[in-house]
């Protein structure tokens, strides 16, 4: 059996673990720190897009592209981030008490 073809299936279902992973992270990251950790996010995307490049430079396709997809849901959630500020705003999250 060629595993090979089966690499883009189990492409798509991490990248559906990744957004479900974040997704929590981008919530939990603006009720404690505000959207002002957004710099954190940018650090990692590049970190992530650095560690691709050179693992696929190494040939691994499959890690690089999943360390890509990685890379892109951090900076994807920079815009959630602010996204996410306007929805405790509407009262639709909770806003954490022990912010002034």
């Amino acid at each position: 059996m060629d595993w090979n073809a089966f690499l883009g299936i189990l492409l798509g279902l991490c990248s559906f673990a990744v957004i479900g992973v974040f997704h929590p992270i981008v919530i939990k990251a603006e009720y404690y720190f505000t959207e002002k950790c957004w710099p954190v996010f940018l650090v990692a995307g590049i970190a992530f897009c650095i560690g691709s490049y050179f693992i696929g430079r190494a040939g691994n396709f499959f890690f690089s592209t999943l360390l890509a997809i990685v890379a892109f849901s951090c900076f994807w959630s920079i815009k959630e981030l602010k996204e996410q500020t306007e929805r405790v705003e509407k009262g639709w999250f909770p806003k954490n008490p022990n912010r002034k």
